[in-house]
């Protein structure tokens, strides 16, 4: 597949140019501007005529009058074989060498090598690397790291065994609704207690829990960051204003992370 590619259009500048060139005349056509296709990929105005006389000379291209180009049929076959090639070189970069390359990052639970071979875990939310192949999921560490440090990791194989995490969802009203005064406090604390983090979304939210005597991990919760939060196996505790909490469990539902909604008033 690389091989079929580098001999289309990535072979040279003058295939890329050609390329171009004639995608220029397809959008444009039949009232071509050559100083506007020079312009658009950064070559001369006189560049793009004389490339213009090579493509008409293989029949790529036609001119009916002066200032008007066409792509023939000929010309259009050639983007489609070069837009196919550049298609499958995409899907071979993405797929097979940057999915080869990918790297994580992991705190190291022990001093690490680069080349160490280590089994991945997630804990408290975080990905965990211990020297070794015990574990279920495997990798290879790209990075050194003593013991407490980041560490980058790539070549996974096997699955991580953790469950995903759950979202306790209160709902505080507007302050023109009441804001926070209508907040049971105990009710927070008691649900606070079941969760591994408390993230707020908006100020009456975040009086809320300040009013309970909880400082929240998480000030300004978005959607994603408690989606997230649950997905590496935290649960959440998510005091968030009426309006934005609908946000939030759009985002928990595509996620397919479990929730509930509890009631808090006085």
């Amino acid at each position: 597949m690389t091989e079929h590619a580098e001999e289309g259009v990535l072979r040279s500048k003058r295939s890329a140019t050609r390329y171009q060139i004639l995608v220029g005349i397809a959008e444009r056509q039949p009232a071509v501007s050559q100083r506007e296709i020079a312009d658009d990929i950064g070559i001369t105005a006189q560049a793009v005529s004389d490339y213009l006389q090579g493509l008409i000379g293989e029949g790529y291209v036609r001119s009916p009058g002066r200032g008007r180009y066409e792509v023939t049929k000929e010309g259009v076959d050639w983007l489609i074989g070069r837009t196919d090639e550049l298609r499958e070189f995409v899907t071979h970069v993405s797929e097979d060498v940057i999915g080869q390359v990918e790297i994580e990052t992991a705190i190291a639970a022990a001093d690490i090598a680069e080349g160490d071979a280590i089994s991945l875990s997630m804990r408290d939310g975080v990905l965990r690397a211990t020297p070794g192949t015990a574990g279920s999921t495997t990798a290879v560490a790209v990075t050194a790291a003593e013991a407490g440090r980041d560490v980058g990791v790539t070549d996974f194989e096997g699955v991580l065994d953790y469950d995903l995490g759950r979202v306790t969802a209160v709902s505080i009203p507007r302050v023109q609704d009441g804001g926070s005064v209508g907040v049971a406090s105990e009710t927070l604390l008691a649900h606070a207690d079941d969760c591994d983090l408390v993230a707020t979304a908006g100020t009456e939210a975040l009086v809320a829990a300040q009013a309970a005597g909880l400082d929240p991990d998480v000030r300004f919760g978005t959607p994603e960051a408690v989606n997230e939060a649950a997905v590496r196996g935290l649960d959440v505790l998510l005091i968030a204003v009426a309006d934005e909490l609908s946000t939030h469990l759009d985002r928990l539902r595509e996620g397919t992370i479990s929730y509930e909604v509890v009631d808090t008033a006085e």
